[in-house]
């Protein structure tokens, strides 16, 4: 399995971790120091060891949690701009595939549409058989084909602008690291599909010709390919969830609201 990177959460935990045992540390040799200080005083040395290894885990928790946050709040608006940018193409895709399925709910408002599209999402088995439909129609097939040769290049645009920009703040990396296999299964599929059905594009043929998947996997049958889209409408719709969540953890909406409110600057 590929290492990922880790998460603002778990970046945070172990910082805090640290200064957690640290502090446990401190209290137990403060205790131990009433209940047996004749042993600190015929070892001073590691005495003297004990407190700088002490010192030096609270300073390096202490310093970690000040510097990144600072690094957090520094980048915390391009962050949430660029996770809205992830959001819209992870969305892109997911509502995609429900549109030429035809299971894109067209009686609600754009709110309702989107909650009610991600259950539809959810439902693995009427998805399946919904995207096995589009696989086995010709025409269907080939709006499809059209539809992920789209996002595949959406995709990397989107990532070829912002991955190095994200990935100079390592709790946003993670993140990242999930839209590039997003990015990564849609380009493998339309790698596949251009090289099975070359489209008018010379420049999509060109790209097909040097795809790697063609070495790896055989031409795609209805059953494989299907259920390989079913996999990429569900993680982009995973995807879509967890990083607008993270988003507006960022920066909250409420900080919008009380910001676009104030009178501009004379």
């Amino acid at each position: 399995m590929p290492r990922r990177a880790r998460s603002i959460e778990s970046y945070l935990r172990q910082t805090r971790l640290m200064a957690i045992l640290a502090l446990v540390a401190l209290v137990a040799g403060v205790v131990s120091d009433f209940t047996s200080g004749s042993f600190w005083g015929r070892h001073p040395l590691l005495a003297g060891l004990a407190a700088s290894v002490l010192v030096v885990m609270l300073s390096v928790a202490v310093i970690n949690e000040v510097l990144e946050r600072r690094r957090r709040q520094r980048w915390s608006i391009l962050a949430q701009y660029v996770m809205f940018e992830l959001v819209r193409n992870a969305r892109m895709i997911w509502l995609g595939v429900l549109e030429v399925a035809g299971l894109l709910p067209t009686d609600a408002n754009q709110r309702e549409s989107i909650d009610m599209s991600a259950q539809v999402v959810r439902d693995t088995t009427r998805l399946a058989a919904a995207v096995r439909k589009i696989v086995g129609d010709d025409d269907a097939h080939a709006r499809l084909h059209r539809d992920i040769a789209f996002f595949a290049e959406h995709a990397d645009e989107v990532l070829g602008r912002w991955a190095a920009v994200m990935l100079n703040a390592e709790v946003y990396a993670e993140i990242i690291d999930r839209h590039v296999e997003l990015a990564g299964d849609i380009a493998w599929i339309g790698g596949l599909l251009d090289t099975s059905h070359p489209p008018d594009d010379v420049r999509r043929q060109r790209r097909a010709r040097g795809s790697a998947a063609v070495q790896i996997e055989n031409e795609p049958g209805v059953e494989w390919l299907s259920d390989r889209i079913v996999v990429i409408a569900q993680l982009a719709e995973a995807l879509d969830r967890g990083t607008l969540e993270l988003a507006l953890r960022i920066v909250p909406v409420q900080w919008w609201e009380a910001r676009l409110g104030t009178a501009p600057p004379a």
